[in-house]
């Protein structure tokens, strides 16, 4: 299994929009910061989590030549708003491309996006894809995925497991607080990626501490903090991350 960090920003992005902070100022690469999203490879399959409005420069940058399979965490603009983008690989691969999500994920998605249900018309390229509400386990070929309901912000979020060639994976980039059934589900993983918004608490995203805690506690082999603001610079946050738990940058590539 090998993960691709699309992107590990908040909604804003980093740097965000009119700000002059030394994080938004500052020149090292793996502070610049796309929307939240990860392209996961496993068992011949292609998984993207998520289609942000940076979806287009994030397959394009980081080199996506396949997608057969969408997970959605939630119906938020910084999670969705990249989809109309799915098209192109329609095209490339002559296929409809599942999309997976909570039900009312999935409702919102068809009130965003009614197109991709018309008939194709001479000159216009629509997303061809099934949607699908999940609230139990299913599979993408032979990778085993199972939805996890989460906390966040008063909508219906998932954070996502997988499992393949022998390794499991879990990743939550939306989270507030995660109940006991979902942590149970996520304890123990080859690989855990957590929401990690920043140093001070927030009323629907873990802080950094927060999600430290919830790390350790949870126990991955390989742990990683993401959906970042433009208050943790990568080096300095790097610094005080303890052992087994690290900050990723947009394009980081992992093997699970």
């Amino acid at each position: 299994m090998q993960i691709t960090f699309l992107g590990t920003g908040t909604s804003s992005g980093v740097p965000a929009i009119g700000c002059a902070c030394a994080v938004c100022r500052s020149n090292d690469p793996r502070n610049k910061r796309r929307r939240s999203s990860l392209y996961v490879q496993a068992a011949g399959r292609h998984i993207v989590i998520d289609t942000t409005p940076d979806f287009r420069d994030q397959v394009l940058t980081f080199g996506v030549g396949r997608v057969d399979a969408v997970l959605i965490t939630h119906a938020h603009a910084d999670h969705i708003f990249g989809f109309d983008d799915i098209r192109r690989f329609n095209e490339i691969q002559d296929a409809v491309i599942p999309v997976y999500g909570a039900p009312d994920t999935i409702a919102v998605m068809n009130r965003f996006f009614p197109y991709v249900h018309q008939a194709a018309q001479p000159g216009l390229s629509y997303p061809r894809v099934d949607f699908q509400a999940v609230t139990v386990p299913f599979a993408v070929g032979p990778v085993r995925v199972e939805p996890l309901l989460v906390e966040h912000a008063g909508i219906e979020t998932c954070g996502y497991r997988l499992e393949a060639d022998g390794r499991t994976l879990g990743y939550v980039p939306d989270c507030r607080l995660l109940s006991a059934a979902a942590a149970r589900r996520l304890q123990g993983l080859n690989c855990l990626i957590l929401d990690s918004l920043r140093r001070k608490p927030h009323p629907t995203h873990f802080s950094l501490d927060q999600s430290i805690a919830e790390l350790q506690r949870l126990g991955a082999r390989r742990a990683f903090i993401t959906h970042m603001g433009h208050d943790l610079d990568y080096a300095a946050t790097r610094q005080v991350l303890p052992p087994g738990i690290e900050i990723p940058y947009d394009g980081l590539i992992v093997e699970v």
